[in-house]
């Protein structure tokens, strides 16, 4: 069923383009406990990874590709896809960006940006406790990925969880971030993405008064041009994600593609075809 469907959006030409997967990862490296394999995809999957795309026929967009698509004001070929980073991990400068240098694909990174050539601290403070942090990009990697073809935005200055902020806390979070990376990227910072995948109307009002044009969610799903700007979607990828599960998500637009879940999510369809 995946593949016939595939089959047919091959033969829609551009101007139908109508959907477009975002997908979200954060670090590539080694796993050090089984709770970090959710957040933590090994270099040889992730290769893996990028290769099944290629070879499905995916291609990685650029950000301002991505948002004049979602303004409208441009078309994009089938099986266009954006790839996002969170939180600015070194291990995507050492293991991912040659991987897209090689294929020739830009990707986009959310920095946390009082933290650069810092560590996770955050990540200590998190349920699944760590053996250590792990190190995070400095200006000269980030320097280096920006002439590769990446793309940098936004993810709070110390990976802060904003809907429980004041106010007053909550516009240091986006204001002072916004300062920080244009200050260092000499260029204009418009794009969020909301720490933990958390935000409600107040952050996203928020975001918007400090001045960023668009924030991406953690929520799942496809999205659409002239969609709302401050809840772009994004599918999560895991560590322990295959390349076929990961296809799998590409396609359905869904985070969970177990067995039950598809079982659901093919009864659904099946129902909506069904009705008069």
């Amino acid at each position: 069923m995946l593949t016939d469907s595939a089959n047919r959006s091959d033969r829609r030409p551009p101007e139908m383009h109508t959907r477009l997967p975002a997908l979200m990862y954060h670090r590539v490296g080694r796993a050090e406990t089984s709770a970090e394999r959710r957040y933590c995809v090994s270099p040889t999957r992730f290769r893996d990874h990028m290769h099944a795309l290629r070879d499905a026929g995916y291609q990685a967009i650029s950000l301002p590709a991505f948002v004049a698509w979602s303004r409208g004001e441009s078309s994009l070929p089938e099986r266009s896809l954006l790839l996002t980073f969170d939180d600015g991990f070194m291990g995507v400068h050492d293991d991912a960006a040659p991987l897209f240098e090689s294929l020739g694909w830009p990707a986009t990174m959310f920095l946390v940006s009082s933290l650069i050539g810092g560590t996770d601290t955050w990540g200590t403070n998190e349920a699944q406790r760590r053996r250590r942090s792990y190190p995070l990009l400095g200006w000269p990697e980030i320097h280096a990925m920006r002439q590769g073809g990446w793309s940098f935005g936004s993810h709070s200055r110390t990976h802060a969880d904003l809907p429980t902020l004041p106010d007053e806390q909550l516009e240091d979070q986006l204001r002072g971030s916004k300062a920080e990376l244009e200050a260092g990227l000499e260029q204009a910072v418009d794009a969020l993405a909301y720490p933990y995948g958390r935000f409600d109307s107040r952050v996203a009002q928020a975001a918007a008064a400090a001045g960023y044009t668009m924030a991406f969610s953690t929520r799942s799903g496809f999205n659409q041009p002239r969609q709302d700007a401050f809840a772009i979607r994004r599918i999560e990828v895991a560590g322990t994600d295959t390349a076929g599960e990961l296809l799998r998500k590409v396609q359905l637009g869904m985070n969970d593609v177990s067995m039950a879940s598809l079982a659901r999510y093919y009864a659904t369809r099946l129902l909506q075809r069904l009705r008069p």
